[in-house]
């Protein structure tokens, strides 16, 4: 079996968590925004082994779900239409849509100014900003992982090997086994410290792969105030 969800009693409640196979040799388990909870597990590792390792964490998974379910529920769906607030760098914006023979978006007085061919489709508005926020994405986490690597005493030595942006449905980012940082497009819109605190949390990834104490103490020894800034980025964008 390479994935699936499982559960186990904790008390008299459930505990419901998916199974992740990847090329490793430890279990991880991460709780997700949304309150999700998965098991990074080695191909071979036994349902029961995981299963077990849920069990003993399930106080702290509990912890994690109730820090989570403060920011929920998530703001609603966007639907791209002119006077709509929408974030960039932690700072809201109203949409501002205008007919243009140029197609472009662009910063205007707190206003995000679409100029479109068709300003009453909403679904081309969506594709001109999303476009808008992914090339703002490239620039800007290129700069910050820049900035952020120099926070290390040895900046080369935690230098990814890659930077991979896309929309990722839980997670703000993450370091693979070949050291490539991942990043979550959705960050463009979160304040600049919590994008920092993103990426100095996945660069220590390449240290200390797993959410042990010597990762902790690596974060705390590279960023100090990390706990505020993760509770800023989740308070910015529920």
């Amino acid at each position: 079996m390479t994935a699936g969800t499982y559960e186990i009693a904790y008390g008299s409640e459930t505990i419901s968590f998916v199974i992740s196979r990847r090329d490793r040799k430890t279990l991880e388990i991460a709780v997700e925004p949304d309150m999700s909870v998965v098991v990074a597990a080695p191909r071979d590792a036994a349902v029961e082994e995981i299963a077990e390792k849920v069990r003993k964490r399930a106080a702290w998974i509990r912890r994690q779900q109730r820090y989570f379910a403060q920011f929920l529920p998530r703001t609603q769906e966007r639907t791209f239409v002119a006077g709509e607030t929408h974030l960039y760098l932690g700072r809201q914006y109203r949409l501002k849509i205008v007919r243009h023979v140029q197609e472009a978006v662009k910063l205007s007085r707190g206003h995000i100014l679409v100029q479109t061919h068709y300003p009453e489709r909403s679904d081309v508005t969506k594709g001109l900003v999303e476009d808008w926020y992914k090339a703002r994405a490239h620039i800007k986490f290129r700069e910050r992982l820049e900035i952020n690597l120099r926070r290390f005493p040895n900046p080369e030595a935690f230098n990814p090997s890659g930077l991979t942006i896309k929309f990722l449905a839980q997670r703000w980012g993450s370091m693979s086994p070949a050291g490539r940082l991942l990043l979550n497009r959705r960050l463009i819109q979160a304040p600049v410290d919590a994008i920092d605190y993103v990426i100095s949390h996945e660069l220590c990834h390449l240290e200390e792969p797993n959410h042990g104490p010597a990762f902790f103490s690596l974060l705390a020894r590279i960023l100090p105030d990390w706990e505020r800034r993760k509770t800023k980025l989740e308070r910015s964008m529920a």
